[in-house]
């Protein structure tokens, strides 16, 4: 298990994790600004100058699911993660991708009154714990400007996902022993449970996958935005043993969306996906899920525990919003479709007659 205790910079994240761990039996105290210190050992600096915030690359996310992991396997029992996390998406990355490996998450929030919270700030001698790695060359005062400059965004995450997700800790009037008492109280008495992410076991083999696409009355397909990992995606997802593809597809557009369709979706495309580290590849089949009228959209079951969101879009706007492979998978299936003939990919790109 993990006990993420998140806040604004300055909330006192990492004392109370350090009081926290002497609270709660075999617990270790993993702090991700590791990562973050690490990366300038790791990524050429052209790649780091691209970004503000280490949060925004993809291998610190990667890296801190795949270091947590690896220390549970370790060592056992819980991990007390102090960390920042403003970014409904990362979240939903970070924790997915812990989900994945069967790791349970309790959210905890720290959150004292603002004025508090910027008394604090102003009132620290030492470094904060900022997600650039926490490097300050420009000392203290960049130190807290930083910190002053991230409470709006935390403001705003607080009266949207994050107020709604995490277990709140009003520590105003706490010492940072006192906040881990409530902390262990709230994990102790199951008031902050555990995070509501789909549980999708990462592939250790080849896979086989199903999408389908559902098209709306004008006839723009639809794409959906998983909580479990980062990127646009069709609704559907990965083929149980014994299950047949087209019936996989049909089962995931109900869990994820509430469609039930009828009957058996007609093929568009089979794409056989490489191999490219960490990812295994395999087969992925799309199907055509037919015409949504405006009630069958309006009824969709939306957002869920596996979805942040859906929209329809045209194929130009499904070129943004896909990564290049799905793109390509989704523009052969589109054109299958007008044709009426299945097409076979590999790696996106049409084989054979």
């Amino acid at each position: 298990m993990i006990v993420w205790i998140n806040g604004a910079f300055g909330a006192g994240k990492t004392s109370a994790a350090r009081e926290l761990i002497e609270l709660i039996p075999n617990s270790t105290l993993f702090d991700p600004e590791v990562i973050g210190g690490a990366l300038p050992y790791l990524l050429p600096p052209k790649r780091l100058s691209e970004v503000g915030d280490y949060q925004d690359l993809p291998i610190w996310r990667r890296l801190v699911v795949d270091t947590a992991a690896a220390l549970l396997a370790e060592v056992g029992g819980v991990l007390v993660v102090p960390m920042t996390l403003l970014r409904q998406e990362y979240r939903d990355e970070i924790f997915g991708g812990l989900a994945s490996r069967r790791i349970s998450v309790r959210h905890v929030l720290l959150a004292p009154d603002e004025t508090i919270l910027r008394a604090r700030i102003t009132g620290r001698d030492v470094p904060l714990d900022l997600p650039d790695g926490g490097g300050a060359p420009d000392g203290d005062l960049r130190v807290r400007q930083w910190s002053f400059d991230h409470i709006e965004p935390y403001r705003a995450a607080l009266a949207g996902w994050l107020g709604a997700d995490a277990h709140r800790v009003d520590t105003s009037s706490l010492t940072p022993y006192e906040s881990a008492e409530c902390v262990a109280e709230a994990i102790r008495s199951g008031a902050a449970a555990v995070c509501d992410i789909v549980q999708t076991p990462e592939p250790t083999a080849e896979t086989v996958a199903a999408g389908v696409l559902l098209f709306d009355e004008r006839d723009r397909v639809l794409l959906v935005d998983p909580t479990y990992k980062a990127g646009w995606e069709f609704p559907g997802g990965v083929v149980e043993a014994g299950e047949a593809p087209a019936r996989a597809g049909v089962r995931e557009v109900a869990e994820e969306t509430g469609i039930r369709l009828t009957g058996v979706p007609r093929l568009l495309v089979a794409d056989w996906e490489p191999p490219a580290p960490p990812g295994y590849g395999g087969m992925r089949f799309l199907f055509d899920g037919g015409r949504l009228d405006s009630d069958q959209a309006h009824r969709m079951l939306l957002p869920g525990p596996e979805l942040r969101g859906c929209r329809f879009v045209t194929e130009e706007e499904a070129a943004v919003l896909l990564p290049a492979v799905r793109y390509e998978r989704l523009r052969w299936a589109l054109r299958a479709r007008e044709r009426g003939a299945a097409l076979y990919l590999e790696a996106g790109v049409p084989v054979g007659g």
